[in-house]
C-alpha cells in the first residue's frame, strides 16, 4: 500500500505527462546522489499501478524532501572535519594550557627556591652575626673579669700592704712598749737600789752612832 504523501503525489501529478530523455538521463546520472535506492523505490512505484512518469515524479519529490530534511537536520551539526579541527584546536589549547602550567609551576618553584635560598642565606649571615656578637661579648667578659680580678688582686694587695704596715707599726710600738718598760724596770730598780743603799748608809750610820 501506498502512503498518504504518494498517493496525493500520484493524484496531482498528470498521468499523461511525458518525461524527456534528458529528465531521465539527469536522474540517472545523479542517482548517486540520493539518499535512498531510487530506481527500487520507482519499480515498487509502478507495480503499485503508477506509469513511469508518475513514479518518478513521486521518487523525485521524496528525494527532495528526505535530502532538504536532512540538510534540515545538519545544518546545526557539526562535521567530522568541523569536530576534528575542534578536538584538535582543544588539543592545541590543552597543550598550551598544560605547558603554561607546568612554565607556572618551574617559576613558581624557581621561585621558591630562590627564595628559599635567600632566606637560607639570610639564616646563615644571622648565625654568623650571632656567632661574632657572642665572641664579642665572651670577650668583653672575658676583658672584664680579667680587670675586675686585677683590680681585686691590686686592692687585695694594697689591703695586705696596709695590713702589712698595720702590723709593723704595732710591733713597733710593742716593741717601743717593752723597750720603755724596761727602761722603765732599770730606772725603778737603780732608784729602789739607790733608796736601799741610802737606807743602809742611814741604819748603818745610826748604829755606829749610837756605839
Amino acid at each position: 500500500m501506498l502512503s498518504f504523501t504518494a498517493r496525493r503525489a500520484a493524484c496531482s501529478w498528470p498521468r499523461s505527462a511525458a518525461v524527456p530523455s534528458a529528465r531521465l538521463f539527469s536522474m540517472t546520472a545523479r542517482r548517486g546522489d540520493f539518499h535512498f535506492d531510487t530506481h527500487h523505490f520507482v519499480e515498487r512505484l509502478e507495480r503499485e499501478g503508477l506509469n513511469r512518469a508518475q513514479a518518478e515524479g513521486i521518487m523525485t519529490a521524496m528525494a527532495e524532501v528526505i535530502d532538504e530534511s536532512i540538510r534540515n537536520m545538519t545544518s546545526n551539526m557539526v562535521t567530522k572535519a568541523e569536530q576534528e579541527k575542534q578536538h584538535y584546536t582543544q588539543q592545541v589549547d590543552f597543550a598550551q594550557i598544560k605547558s603554561e602550567l607546568q612554565l607556572m609551576e618551574k617559576n613558581d618553584l624557581a621561585m621558591l627556591k630562590a627564595e628559599n635560598d635567600r632566606l637560607v642565606n639570610d639564616i646563615e649571615k644571622l648565625k654568623q652575626r650571632l656567632r661574632e656578637e657572642i665572641t664579642r661579648t665572651q670577650a668583653g667578659v672575658r676583658l672584664d673579669l680579667n680587670l675586675e680580678k686585677g683590680r681585686i688582686r691590686e686592692e687585695s694587695s694594697g689591703q695586705e700592704l696596709k695590713i702589712k704596715e698595720i702590723d709593723t707599726r704595732i710591733e713597733q710600738e710593742i716593741a717601743n712598749l717593752r723597750t720603755s718598760i724596761q727602761a722603765s724596770k732599770a730606772t725603778t730598780l737603780q732608784y729602789l737600789v739607790g733608796i736601799v743603799t741610802g737606807c743602809s748608809a742611814l741604819v748603818m750610820a745610826y748604829l755606829r752612832f749610837r756605839s
